[in-house]
């Protein structure tokens, strides 16, 4: 016996990644609706062997529904997912919205599987923002060892992340640098993308940091532990998929490169490719499509006490974005619902 599955916003970059790996992962699929606003009604995407034709969510009726992934945005989430819940569809929410609410369990299935049983509040699970998701994959088998204390991040984070208008924007300014008579004045970014790094990743805040950043920092807490610190710097880069990072953590004991090379090594989620020689390592290009969240470049800080610097690369349509709902889902399956 399998679920009753929606998947709002399946016309999206995500959602039409989340469609992808539930087959990929033969998630116990009974039925299968695809939802999306009004004017991609009977547009028509393919599940396994099926073609699905896309309705309209303003008039579906989520009542029977067992999860619900969304990959819709604050404000169209803001307005269905309480309806959905109140239905009694429990909700995977890709946007921001819930994540900081004590009531929805912020998850990510490595690190913190057993914080699903708070779906129960309000029926709604909340996904991490895709930087903060492939980090803490990697932070916290760390910290279970040696408890860390502080993480510096620099990220560099693909268009993707912006959705397709980024990504047609990246295409049409690098195809613009080599036609001197065409030009793709910036949209979707503050300045041009393309041969270039922009380090603005959503608004600016008070203090100087913009929202990304931010949630970096209240993420980690919520997903990891409270008492950590971390200080972000979020940059966009001219890539069309994978996000990476450069992250630099103080410990408060000792942890040898090699023992967290073996810990990181032995971790779910995580494939480690360290070698000190050239190409052994891993760059977003090597990552799309895959599953798992690379680490590279494991080395000591010695200008810290207990320091460690690591590279950590994955695709964040999936690990960032699509894969962490649907691993969400078969962890909800399997330690609430128990249908598949």
């Amino acid at each position: 016996m399998g679920y009753r599955i929606v998947v709002a916003g399946a016309t999206g970059n995500v959602g039409r990644e989340m469609l992808n790996i539930l087959e990929e992962r033969h998630f116990p699929v009974d039925e299968l609706a695809v939802l999306a606003s009004r004017r991609s009604q009977g547009t028509e995407v393919t599940f396994a062997d099926k073609t699905l034709k896309i309705q309209d969510i303003e008039q579906f009726d989520f009542s029977g529904w067992d999860m619900a992934l969304f990959a819709i945005g604050s404000d169209a989430t803001k307005k269905f997912a309480p309806i959905a819940a109140a239905a009694g569809c429990v909700v995977i929410d890709n946007s921001s919205l819930y994540r900081y609410d004590p009531d929805v369990p912020l998850i990510v299935p490595e690190c913190n599987a057993d914080a699903i049983h708070g779906y129960a509040k309000k029926n709604i699970i909340a996904n991490p923002n895709c930087s903060t998701a492939q980090m803490v994959v990697a932070l916290k088998p760390l910290h279970d060892r040696a408890k860390i204390k502080r993480v510096v991040v620099s990220t560099y984070q693909s268009v993707s992340g912006s959705g397709k208008d980024a990504m047609d924007e990246l295409w049409d300014q690098t195809k613009a640098v080599y036609n001197p008579t065409s030009d793709v004045p910036p949209k979707v970014y503050t300045k041009e993308i393309a041969f270039n790094v922009i380090p603005h990743i959503d608004v600016f805040m008070e203090d100087g940091s913009t929202k990304e950043e931010w949630k970096m920092v209240a993420e980690t807490k919520k997903i990891v532990d409270t008492n950590i610190k971390v200080t972000a710097t979020c940059v966009r880069v001219p890539v069309f998929v994978g996000h990476s990072e450069s992250i630099n953590i103080e410990f408060e004991d000792f942890l040898d490169e090699d023992e967290a090379r073996d810990i990181l090594r032995e971790s779910p989620g995580i494939m480690v490719i360290d070698k000190r020689e050239d190409g052994g390592y891993v760059t977003p290009k090597e990552c799309v499509g895959d599953f798992a969240t690379f680490i590279s470049r494991i080395r000591q800080d010695s200008t810290v006490e207990n320091g460690l610097n690591l590279w950590c690369v994955s695709d964040n349509l999936r690990k960032g974005a699509a894969l962490n709902a649907v691993q969400i889902a078969e962890t909800l399956g399997r330690e609430v619902l128990k249908k598949g």
